[in-house]
């Protein structure tokens, strides 16, 4: 079953992958004078670009080195350029069908079309550049929001819960040992009660995670109540036993479709992600089985990496939802996409009585930018009572 899923899943991935690279390839290509030597650099940049990111993630499988980390991050800086390209190529030929049933085009444009077009194509690369190096800098400096929220339950001393979320961190190639100590610093400046990590704390490879030792980093966490962390779909695409393994042996707590009693004051329930169907054939817990062992005089936080159906969670009894996956599209404009497939893309919702937030995420997927949103570490200021 997980084969199979692994085999459907990756064949329409790489289906549209090579389609889009090859429209942006034709479309460059044309845009050179045929004499050109230019279009030979074209195609040779073009083809290691392209070719970077499945080359790099297929070797790294086999053996870790500097040249497969440089095909793995080369190969993440196209995903993001590939993206504009494409967008602006689409936009540009819907102007020349445009322009061919009513022209509009200017004469500096159809006097010398064949300049018009290369001069064209060195603008677009350099919009598409200034796009990517901007991303990439964004994506660097995660932003502290802060939640305050009140649970109107008051059966223990405690009074306020300092909790720190940091979902998607996509531990691996791309998010290495210096983003993951600066993490780790900013957590630990807001001298948490409790560290939260609602998912996709390890990326589709652990290999790289464990040749950088990042276990220990995660160590570095400093927390009252210790790191508690659910499975994303990540941990499954890259092996969920693995990786859940790996996190416990480093001070971890992993909760898979089970809840925790935290020094007899709250609970955390952490949900399996929903990717246990697609690539392990089985189904999870439902909230009502999970919570039959739950107190519910106490606080209840719950996380839960997608943010499907949550009315489940105000239906429930749960107190807090933390949520994460989205990345809130990470490049604009995917933001509209996921407003549109998720209830609460990113940001706080109330639902009955329930706490609801989805997180932006901290680190990245695939390309090594954000341009539709910052990244963020949520820093949730909980009082009872």
């Amino acid at each position: 079953m997980r084969k199979r899923a692994f085999f459907i899943f990756f064949s329409i991935v790489l289906t549209v992958y090579g389609l889009i690279n090859f429209y942006i390839f034709i479309r460059g290509w044309v845009a050179f004078p045929q004499d050109s030597s230019l279009r030979i650099l074209f195609l040779v940049v073009f083809l290691i670009f392209s070719l970077s990111f499945i080359a790099g993630r297929f070797l790294e499988r086999v053996a870790l080195s500097w040249f497969t980390n440089a095909l793995v991050w080369i190969g993440s800086f196209w995903l993001g350029a590939m993206v504009y390209f494409f967008l602006i190529i689409v936009a540009i030929d819907l102007l020349r069908l445009i322009n061919f049933i009513i022209p509009f085009f200017p004469s500096f444009v159809t006097a010398d079309y064949e300049r018009a077009k290369y001069v064209t194509a060195l603008a677009v690369i350099g919009l598409v550049a200034l796009l990517v190096i901007a991303g990439y800098i964004n994506a660097l400096k995660p932003r502290i929001k802060t939640l305050r929220l009140t649970i109107p339950k008051d059966v223990n001393p405690t009074k306020a819960l300092n909790i720190v979320a940091a979902s998607d961190i996509h531990l691996g190639t791309v998010i290495c040992k210096a983003r993951l100590e600066r993490i780790v610093e900013k957590i630990n400046e807001l001298k948490p009660d409790l560290v939260l990590l609602p998912g996709d704390v390890v990326d589709e490879d652990l290999g790289p995670v464990i040749k950088q030792n990042l276990g220990e980093t995660l160590r570095k966490i400093e927390s009252r109540f210790g790191v508690v962390a659910i499975t994303g779909n990540h941990e499954y695409i890259g092996g969920v036993d693995e990786a859940c393994r790996y996190l416990v042996e480093h001070g971890i707590t992993v909760l898979r479709d089970s809840s925790l009693r935290i020094d007899d004051c709250f609970y955390i329930v952490g949900r399996e992600d929903l990717s246990i169907n697609r690539f392990a054939g089985k189904k999870r817990k439902s909230l009502e089985e999970l919570m039959a062992s739950v107190d519910r005089r106490y606080p209840i936080i719950m996380m839960d990496h997608q943010p499907f159906h949550l009315e489940e969670a105000g239906n429930g009894g749960v107190d807090v939802q933390l949520s994460g996956h989205t990345h809130h599209g990470q490049l604009w404009p995917f933001n509209f996409i996921t407003k549109k497939v998720y209830e609460l893309s990113w940001g706080y919702k109330k639902k009955g009585n329930t706490h609801i937030y989805v997180s932006s995420g901290v680190g990245t997927w695939g390309p090594p930018m954000r341009t539709g949103n910052r990244p963020e570490i949520v820093n949730i200021q909980l009082s009872f009572g």
